[in-house]
């Protein structure tokens, strides 16, 4: 037998065994190695890509904007607690100039750019002072808004717990020395309150007569004696026009009660708090941030509220027409002998009742007008109902379940999500259109009309000897009575209902066109009608109506 050539004395070695342990740390250290390769590559591109960049655009340099707002912040606060700055001072004066804060930055920033442009070598500042400067902004804002200027924020301190009090700023009350002037009759006063609640009284005396209570948070009763000075009102005559008037100061505010002579026309501008007149006898027009209750008013109304759906309105015994414009939660109203007309968003409870002229509600979900009110009206934001009205009533809106009893004249109403019932006192047209509900028409014994209706997907019920067809579109048509006014009604998804009901009391006397009220008394409003000269309380969750 032949040797192989170059064979080792003695034969081949053994081959080792198969251990599978040794062949993975081998793949292992295969990958570790091939990691770091693929690592070292990445990072030699990053630093390339940097050198590049910066050999483009410069180094990047921190900018000297942020460390002087620290040390200035760090300052005013060793100033602050060592006693030697007022902190009230240091925030009044901050809520109102806290913009030169970022006009100062905008400066600085600009003075290192041209001092850049100088340098051989292109550099970069750095931005990480920017949230500082977003903080602080938000700061003096909010500084802004709890000391003088709520339309920003709303009135943190609307009862008088403002800024400086949540900040423990000691508080300061004094009555400032009243004034009175003789005024002509038929005079124009005018009320400008910066901050406060304001109480308008009407009298059959010729003179003017103003009130004051101040409250004032201040570190030293030198502070709140200069403060006192600078919101005390002041009262100015002019022939017949009359201005009484409270300047604006961030660390107080003065609640004014102004007493009028019955014949003088009243304009209130109340920049923050609520607004109480009673016993005026030409009117008053209001515009304001707080609630505003008016009782016993002779004249035209009218009302702007400027807060934003955070308001409430009562007015009670008011001979003339009530405007509203605005946004606002509870509106409650009782014995208006004129036209009331109400535009803008209500967010919490409508309580109307015994109003001699039409009503005008218009919201951005509800619209509805009646002829008059001797009963009442509810809203809220679920149910709309209307008791004992004299139509026509026109009723458009969504989302609401509507219910309209004892209504004199033609109804219209369109809903959507919602069910309508209405019971009309008399022979009168109803149009009924729903989306998603059911209709229920409820007639009295002696009650007549031609009606035709339409469901998808619902059931017509009759106490009449209607003509009922259909399987799922179904219809009703048919003459009650002698016939005469139409009965239209629809739903796409919700059934009908035609019923017969007792009988309601006869029409009231129609509406005196010269007066605008009855020319008779008018019948009481059912038992279940709220009292509704008490104001509520706001609601819990603001719901749009």
């Amino acid at each position: 037998m032949s040797t192989p050539p170059n064979m080792p004395p003695g034969g081949m070695p053994p081959v080792p065994p198969y251990d599978p342990r040794t062949q993975w740390r081998v793949y292992r250290e295969q990958q570790r190695a091939a990691w770091r390769a693929q690592r070292d590559a990445w990072r030699a591109q990053r630093h390339m890509w940097k050198a590049n960049y910066t050999g483009v655009y410069g180094p990047r340099v921190p900018s000297m904007v942020g460390p002087i707002i620290l040390i200035s912040i760090g300052v005013i606060a060793l100033l602050v607690m060592t006693g030697h700055l007022a902190a009230g001072d240091f925030w009044g004066w901050y809520g109102r100039w806290w913009p030169l804060l970022l006009i100062a930055a905008g400066l600085a920033l600009l003075a290192e750019w041209g001092l850049d442009l100088r340098r051989a070598t292109p550099i970069r500042r750095s931005g990480g002072f920017v949230g500082i400067l977003i903080f602080l902004a938000f700061l003096g804002i909010a500084a802004n808004g709890f000391g003088h200027a709520g339309n920003w924020f709303g009135p943190w301190g609307h009862n008088g717990d403002d800024f400086f009090s949540a900040f423990g700023m000691p508080e300061h009350t004094s009555d400032l020395a009243p004034q009175s002037a003789q005024i002509p009759a038929n005079a124009d006063v005018v009320i400008d309150l910066a901050h406060g609640d304001l109480s308008v009284v009407g009298s059959d005396d010729s003179a003017i007569e103003v009130q004051a209570h101040a409250v004032v948070h201040a570190s030293s009763d030198s502070d709140a004696t200069k403060v006192f000075a600078a919101i005390a009102p002041h009262l100015t005559v002019s022939g017949s026009s009359v201005l009484v008037r409270s300047d604006e100061n961030g660390k107080g505010r003065v609640n004014l009660t102004v007493t009028v002579p019955k014949t003088a026309r009243v304009t209130v501008n109340s920049a923050w708090d609520d607004v109480t007149a009673a016993g005026l006898g030409a009117g008053i027009n209001v515009t304001a941030r707080g609630d505003i209750h008016l009782s016993s008013i002779a004249g035209p109304v009218e009302a702007h509220f400027t807060n934003g759906k955070h308001d409430e309105f009562s007015a009670h015994d008011v001979s003339g027409d009530l405007t509203l414009q605005g946004d606002l939660n509870d509106l409650t109203l009782s014995q208006i002998k004129g036209r009331v007309t109400q535009n803008g968003d209500l967010d919490g409870d409508v309580h109307i009742q015994d109003v001699s002229g039409p009503v005008h509600l218009h919201t951005s979900v509800t619209e509805l007008q009646l002829e008059a009110l001797p009963g009442d009206l509810i809203l809220d934001s679920d149910d709309l109902r209307v008791t004992e009205a004299q139509g026509p009533v026109r009723i458009t809106t969504h989302a609401k379940d509507i219910d309209l009893s004892q209504i004199y004249g033609d109804s219209f109403v369109v809903n959507r999500d919602g069910s309508i019932s209405i019971a009309p006192a008399g022979p009168y047209g109803i149009d009924a259109r729903d989306g998603k509900g059911d209709v229920n028409i409820t007639l009295p014994p002696d009650g007549a009309g031609t009606v035709d209706g339409h469901t998808h997907n619902g059931d017509i019920v009759t106490d009449y000897g209607l003509t009922i067809g259909g399987d799922e579109n179904k219809s009703v048509s048919g003459r009650i009575g002698s016939g005469g006014p139409k009965i239209e009604l629809s739903t796409d998804n919700g059934d009908l209902h035609i019923k017969r009901g007792p009988a309601f009391p006869p029409k009231p006397p129609p509406v005196s066109a010269t007066s605008g009220a009855p020319s008779a008394p008018k019948a009481p409003p059912s038992g279940n009608a709220p009292h509704l000269k008490t104001p509520k309380s706001p609601p819990a969750e603001p719901v749009t109506q």
